[in-house]
Protein backbone atom coordinates (compact mmCIF):
# COMPACT_ATOMS: atom_id res chain seq x y z
CA UNK A 1 0.00 0.00 0.00
CA UNK A 2 3.36 2.20 0.84
CA UNK A 3 4.38 1.71 -2.44
CA UNK A 4 1.08 2.48 -4.32
CA UNK A 5 0.73 5.77 -2.17
CA UNK A 6 4.45 6.51 -3.38
CA UNK A 7 3.67 5.85 -7.42
CA UNK A 8 0.46 8.29 -6.77
CA UNK A 9 2.16 10.89 -5.00
CA UNK A 10 5.21 10.72 -7.66
CA UNK A 11 2.52 10.95 -10.46
CA UNK A 12 1.09 13.48 -9.33
CA UNK A 13 3.96 15.72 -9.37
CA UNK A 14 4.41 14.32 -12.84
CA UNK A 15 1.25 15.80 -13.96
CA UNK A 16 1.60 19.16 -12.72
CA UNK A 17 4.74 19.04 -14.28
CA UNK A 18 2.79 17.94 -17.78
CA UNK A 19 0.16 20.23 -17.29
CA UNK A 20 2.28 23.92 -16.17
CA UNK A 21 4.25 23.60 -19.29
CA UNK A 22 0.70 22.80 -21.67
CA UNK A 23 -0.02 25.73 -19.69
CA UNK A 24 2.65 27.91 -20.32
CA UNK A 25 3.10 26.57 -24.07
CA UNK A 26 -0.97 27.37 -24.59
CA UNK A 27 -0.64 31.00 -23.89
CA UNK A 28 2.65 31.87 -25.36
CA UNK A 29 1.02 30.06 -28.41
CA UNK A 30 -2.08 31.86 -27.37
CA UNK A 31 -0.17 35.45 -27.68
CA UNK A 32 1.77 34.87 -30.63
CA UNK A 33 -1.29 33.34 -32.86
CA UNK A 34 -3.00 36.53 -31.79
CA UNK A 35 0.04 39.05 -32.30
CA UNK A 36 0.04 37.48 -35.82
CA UNK A 37 -3.58 38.50 -36.17
CA UNK A 38 -5.40 34.91 -35.95
CA UNK A 39 -6.58 34.55 -32.49
CA UNK A 40 -6.97 30.75 -31.15
CA UNK A 41 -9.31 32.07 -28.16
CA UNK A 42 -10.09 28.23 -26.93
CA UNK A 43 -6.38 28.09 -25.49
CA UNK A 44 -6.56 30.40 -23.18
CA UNK A 45 -9.54 28.80 -21.74
CA UNK A 46 -7.27 25.05 -21.74
CA UNK A 47 -4.71 27.22 -19.80
CA UNK A 48 -7.26 28.30 -16.89
CA UNK A 49 -8.48 24.62 -16.97
CA UNK A 50 -4.83 23.36 -15.92
CA UNK A 51 -4.23 26.00 -13.75
CA UNK A 52 -7.02 24.62 -11.63
CA UNK A 53 -5.98 21.48 -11.81
CA UNK A 54 -2.13 22.88 -11.44
CA UNK A 55 -3.48 24.54 -7.96
CA UNK A 56 -5.06 21.76 -6.42
CA UNK A 57 -2.88 19.04 -6.89
CA UNK A 58 0.04 21.92 -6.12
CA UNK A 59 -1.65 22.28 -2.71
CA UNK A 60 -1.61 18.42 -2.68
CA UNK A 61 1.94 18.64 -2.83
CA UNK A 62 2.50 21.54 -0.77
CA UNK A 63 0.58 20.04 2.15
CA UNK A 64 2.70 16.42 1.94
CA UNK A 65 5.89 18.62 1.61
CA UNK A 66 5.14 20.85 4.40
CA UNK A 67 5.36 23.84 2.45
CA UNK A 68 2.02 25.25 3.08
CA UNK A 69 1.79 28.57 5.04
CA UNK A 70 1.86 28.71 8.97
CA UNK A 71 1.97 30.85 11.72
CA UNK A 72 3.48 28.87 14.28
CA UNK A 73 5.34 31.44 16.67
CA UNK A 74 2.65 30.79 19.26
CA UNK A 75 1.99 26.96 18.82
CA UNK A 76 6.44 26.62 19.17
CA UNK A 77 6.38 28.39 22.74
CA UNK A 78 4.00 25.19 23.69
CA UNK A 79 5.74 22.00 25.42
CA UNK A 80 6.06 18.71 22.54
CA UNK A 81 3.23 17.50 24.12
CA UNK A 82 0.99 20.34 24.24
CA UNK A 83 2.26 21.43 20.72
CA UNK A 84 1.53 17.60 19.64
CA UNK A 85 -2.14 17.85 20.59
CA UNK A 86 -2.72 21.45 18.91
CA UNK A 87 -1.36 20.34 15.64
CA UNK A 88 -3.47 17.14 15.89
CA UNK A 89 -6.45 18.89 16.42
CA UNK A 90 -5.54 21.36 13.87
CA UNK A 91 -5.33 18.22 10.95
CA UNK A 92 -8.31 17.26 12.18
CA UNK A 93 -10.07 20.41 11.55
CA UNK A 94 -8.38 20.56 8.17
CA UNK A 95 -10.14 16.68 7.95
CA UNK A 96 -13.46 18.00 8.00
CA UNK A 97 -12.75 20.96 5.89
CA UNK A 98 -11.28 18.36 3.22
CA UNK A 99 -14.14 15.86 3.56
CA UNK A 100 -16.67 18.34 3.27
CA UNK A 101 -14.85 19.93 0.06
CA UNK A 102 -14.76 17.01 -1.12
CA UNK A 103 -18.16 16.33 -1.06
CA UNK A 104 -19.28 19.34 -2.38
CA UNK A 105 -16.74 18.93 -5.34
CA UNK A 106 -18.33 16.20 -6.24
CA UNK A 107 -21.87 17.45 -6.19
CA UNK A 108 -20.47 20.27 -7.99
CA UNK A 109 -18.97 18.04 -10.42
CA UNK A 110 -22.22 16.61 -11.20
CA UNK A 111 -24.36 19.05 -11.17
CA UNK A 112 -22.26 20.89 -14.27
CA UNK A 113 -21.78 17.95 -16.18
CA UNK A 114 -24.06 19.46 -18.91
CA UNK A 115 -22.24 22.42 -19.02
CA UNK A 116 -19.92 23.59 -21.54
CA UNK A 117 -16.69 25.34 -20.24
CA UNK A 118 -15.98 28.83 -21.61
CA UNK A 119 -18.75 28.31 -24.24
CA UNK A 120 -16.33 25.30 -25.60
CA UNK A 121 -18.71 22.53 -27.57
CA UNK A 122 -17.83 19.14 -26.49
CA UNK A 123 -15.58 20.44 -23.47
CA UNK A 124 -17.85 19.75 -19.91
CA UNK A 125 -17.26 22.29 -16.98
CA UNK A 126 -16.91 19.25 -14.83
CA UNK A 127 -13.52 18.33 -16.20
CA UNK A 128 -12.41 21.84 -14.26
CA UNK A 129 -14.73 21.01 -11.09
CA UNK A 130 -13.32 17.71 -10.63
CA UNK A 131 -10.12 19.42 -9.77
CA UNK A 132 -11.84 19.84 -6.43
CA UNK A 133 -12.67 16.51 -5.05
CA UNK A 134 -9.70 14.70 -6.60
CA UNK A 135 -7.27 16.79 -4.89
CA UNK A 136 -9.54 17.40 -1.96
CA UNK A 137 -9.44 13.76 -1.91
CA UNK A 138 -5.50 13.25 -2.03
CA UNK A 139 -5.37 15.90 0.49
CA UNK A 140 -7.28 13.61 2.77
CA UNK A 141 -5.21 10.67 2.75
CA UNK A 142 -1.96 13.33 3.42
CA UNK A 143 -3.93 14.93 6.13
CA UNK A 144 -4.92 11.25 7.50
CA UNK A 145 -1.09 9.79 7.45
CA UNK A 146 0.12 13.04 8.89
CA UNK A 147 -2.58 12.63 12.21
CA UNK A 148 -1.27 8.93 12.30
CA UNK A 149 2.52 9.84 12.04
CA UNK A 150 1.62 12.54 14.82
CA UNK A 151 -0.51 9.91 17.27
CA UNK A 152 2.47 7.22 16.59
CA UNK A 153 5.43 9.71 16.95
CA UNK A 154 3.43 11.82 20.08
CA UNK A 155 3.15 8.01 21.87
CA UNK A 156 6.87 6.64 20.50
CA UNK A 157 8.11 10.06 22.08
CA UNK A 158 6.00 9.75 25.32
CA UNK A 159 7.63 6.19 26.08
CA UNK A 160 11.05 7.90 25.31
CA UNK A 161 10.29 10.60 27.83
CA UNK A 162 9.59 7.54 30.35
CA UNK A 163 12.22 5.95 29.40
CA UNK A 164 14.43 9.02 30.31
CA UNK A 165 12.43 9.59 33.35
CA UNK A 166 11.09 12.74 32.33
CA UNK A 167 7.40 13.50 33.30
CA UNK A 168 6.85 16.56 31.36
Amino acid sequence: MKKLYEYICKGETFVIKVFLVFMVGLVFIAASTRYLGYPINWSVDMAVCLFAWCTFLGGDVAMRNNKLMSVDFLINKLSGKNKNFIEIINLFIILIFLAALVGFGVWLSYTTRFRAFQGIPGFSYTWVTLSVPVAGALMVITTILKIRDKLTRGVSKSIQDRHNGDVF
